[in-house]
């Protein structure tokens, strides 16, 4: 009976017990939430993958990703010239190793980001891109990013939290914008094709010019030589060719003043 009794006693000291557990990558706060006694309050720090420690106190734990996460951000802004401009930016930050306390006590736990860095990351970001014209936003994307990383770092320099980098994503345009660069492409494509097609016809126009001018010196030439003398020679040389030729259907009889032949066929009479 006694032993029944020591038995179940044990039992009911052990399910007593707590035993806060922490997993990898993780640290985990331990506190102790009172049943009837006891101080409360901050017990100690588990590095994960751990455990605190079977206890008779009321011990829980909070557990904080220490490792750097990516928290995104997205915009919708006004620009410079009052143009809405949408965009993502992306900050890699960490939580320093043995900071779990400093951050549960002070900056909120689990929640710190949304307590501490979340809205002063927004202004940031909104008050270096309000510096430009829309148009400008993209080609300036490197410069928005190191304005905003060194106004986040002075920020979290007396925090236990680290930036890792800071990227800003795609910058989407207003319909109106869009359509306006897609007309400029498209009218500077346009220009360049015709800046082409002139030069093509100025060379073409060159080329027949140079043909102009051979063919005109040609005929010059052919003029200067195509003597009386020379055309009865050539009328004499062209009979002479076809005497010798087996066709006789063909007869020439040299008439007209300078004795080039009257060409007669005498298949035409059949």
């Amino acid at each position: 009976m006694t032993r029944n009794l020591l038995s179940l006693g044990l039992i009911v000291l052990l399910a007593g017990c707590t035993n806060p557990a922490t997993p990898a990558g993780h640290e985990g706060y331990i506190y102790e939430s009172p049943r009837v006694f006891g101080d409360g309050g901050f017990q100690g720090v588990v590095v994960g993958p751990g455990n605190f420690g079977a206890s008779f106190l009321n011990n829980r734990v909070i557990n904080l990703d220490m490792r750097p996460d990516t928290y995104e951000e997205t915009f919708s802004i006004l620009a410079k010239d009052d143009l809405n401009i949408s965009f993502a930016v992306n900050a890699l930050i960490s939580v320093e190793s043995g900071g779990v306390r400093q951050v549960v006590d002070g900056f909120g736990g689990p929640e710190w980001y949304q307590r501490y860095v979340k809205q002063p990351f927004r202004t940031f970001v909104r008050n270096a891109v309000q510096e430009y014209d829309s148009r400008a936003i993209k080609e300036h994307r490197t410069t928005i990013a190191g304005a905003v990383e060194a106004d986040l770092r002075k920020h979290l320099a007396t925090s236990p939290f680290r930036l890792v980098s800071l990227v800003v994503g795609n910058i989407d345009y207003p319909d109106i914008v869009t359509e306006a660069v897609e007309k400029k492409l498209a009218a500077q494509q346009l220009l360049e094709e015709k800046k082409v097609q002139k030069e093509i016809a100025r060379r073409d126009a060159e080329i027949r010019i140079e043909e102009a001018k051979g063919i005109a010196e040609a005929q010059k030439i052919i003029n200067s030589t195509l003597t009386t003398n020379y055309l009865q020679h050539e009328s004499i040389r062209a009979q002479a060719d076809m005497a010798s030729s087996p066709n006789h259907t063909t007869v020439y009889i040299p008439v007209g003043p300078n004795g080039i032949p009257l060409v007669y066929d005498a298949r035409s009479e059949q």
